[in-house]
């Protein structure tokens, strides 16, 4: 099929001008630009999305807030967490764990 010749543009604007009016026809033009940029952002998000799913070293789940699962952890096990670090509450499970495979 033929791209739209001269004449045909031209009898789509005349209609365009005919059910809208003039003064409508740069709001319309404004809001199809709109329409249209936001239609290649939301584009170029997706192609991003879906570019980064396959590159090493991204996380794509959403990030939790990591000192809570230790805390959680650690008191699931019987540990005290007052006053320590993260560091520390890791070591105190670690070796918690361990005790309990050995027991195992």
């Amino acid at each position: 099929m033929a791209p739209p010749g001269l004449m045909e543009i031209l009898l789509i604007a005349i209609v365009i001008i005919v059910l809208f009016g003039a003064n409508k026809i740069p709001e319309l033009a404004r809001s199809l630009g709109k329409a249209t940029g936001e239609f290649k952002k939301g584009k170029n998000e997706i192609e991003n999305e879906l570019s980064d799913i396959g590159k090493p070293g991204k996380d794509n789940k959403p990030v939790e807030n990591s000192t809570s699962k230790i805390k959680t952890m650690a008191k699931d096990l019987g540990i005290a967490t007052e006053g320590k670090s993260d560091e520390q509450l890791l070591d105190e499970i670690q070796k918690k764990m361990i005790k309990i495979e050995k027991k195992v």
